[in-house]
């Protein structure tokens, strides 16, 4: 990988192919980015996999009662270790 500096970025290689489509820097045609809706340069090709399974996600209210679940066992195991150390209030 050629890495430019900054008064040199006319050297820079793209490092995104199709055989590497992870690659984090890709050049676009002035062709490819009128061919766009809107002519936006909001362009990006990394998927993050993560983002695949929102789609599946349970209801708001059930991913809340999780969180304030996970948030009382926290504090329950913090004020057992305050009370070990002899810092809980009574």
């Amino acid at each position: 990988m050629v890495h430019a500096r900054p008064g040199e970025r006319q050297k820079r290689k793209a490092t995104w192919s199709e055989k590497n489509p992870e690659g984090r820097w890709r050049a676009y045609s002035y062709d490819e980015i009128m061919a766009r809706g809107k002519v936006s340069l909001d362009i990006f090709w990394l998927k993050d996999d993560s983002l695949e399974d929102s789609a599946n996600l349970p209801e708001p209210a059930v991913i809340a009662q999780e969180i304030a679940e996970d948030l009382k066992a926290a504090l329950e195991q913090m004020e057992g270790i305050l009370q070990g150390l002899g810092l809980a209030d009574s």
